[in-house]
């Protein structure tokens, strides 16, 4: 199975995507709603809770792990690989390509988490494949709280945007990299508050791209995963209505969420 772990429900938008781009592999998703946010947490902290997510994911038969998570994935990728043998996937480095290859004026915003800001992992991975690209990072901490609430048309979620995105409007980007898989479900919000031309990066759907191409190119990744069929299923460390109603907005349709110890 492809295992998916994330900080919360905003994860679901990159299992929905992988649903989409890769239909023919079940998945596992793990929700840690009991620890969300992680971005606010220290560095210790993420690397831990992402090891125990990883451990939960191969314990129910998972065999490749994406990391949905930015927070995790700017923090402890490389901890993730060190340890364990199978494939790790981090929903990053493919929103970086993608963003360095399609800026216009090579001036590309990131808003993330401040984990994701602080780890600079966006700007060091652009600029590595595109020197001449201005990268400017904002810090976004009170959107996964809105989008986990389900607050994603409230007057005072678009106060809040328009405030985080005004400083990237005046130094005039031409790309936005939703550096955080909760922001698609907000991207009808962002569109017209960051500018009609500027283009967003959605980083779940360039992860699912990069998943299916990897799983193509890895015939044994392809075999492990089609060995043994199920049914995808979703975690989550705990349970709450706007949660449960956020997971069928994102899927459109029921999703039974189990909630486990972890």
């Amino acid at each position: 199975m492809i295992g998916i772990f994330d900080s919360g429900v905003g994860g679901m938008t990159v299992a929905r995507a992988i649903e989409h781009i890769c239909p023919d592999y079940p998945l596992i998703y793990f929700g840690d709603i009991a620890r969300t946010p992680y971005g606010s947490k220290s560095r210790e902290t993420i690397i831990e809770y992402s090891r125990r997510n990883t451990d939960l994911l191969i314990n129910h038969g998972a065999t490749v792990i994406v990391i949905a998570c930015n927070s995790a994935a700017s923090t402890a990728t490389d901890a993730l690989r060190n340890q364990y043998p199978l494939p790790v996937i981090d929903v990053i480095t493919p929103a970086t390509v993608k963003a360095a290859s399609v800026t216009r004026g090579n001036r590309v915003g990131i808003i993330g988490t401040r984990a994701t800001v602080r780890s600079g992992v966006y700007e060091d991975r652009i600029q590595a494949i595109n020197p001449d690209c201005r990268v400017i990072s904002r810090a976004c901490p009170l959107l996964v709280p809105l989008v986990e609430e389900n607050w994603l048309n409230r007057r005072e979620t678009k106060m809040i945007l328009r405030r985080y995105l005004h400083p990237l409007r005046l130094q005039q980007i031409d790309t936005l990299v939703l550096g955080c898989t909760h922001y698609p479900l907000l991207s009808k919000l962002i569109q017209p508050r960051i500018g009609k031309r500027v283009q967003l990066i959605d980083s779940s759907i360039e992860v699912a791209m990069h998943l299916k191409k990897f799983i193509d190119n890895n015939a044994d990744i392809k075999d492990k995963l089609q060995q043994h069929p199920a049914a995808s299923r979703f975690l989550v460390s705990d349970s709450t209505g706007p949660v449960r109603q956020l997971a069928d907005r994102i899927f459109g349709r029921t999703i039974h969420l189990e909630k486990v110890d972890a």
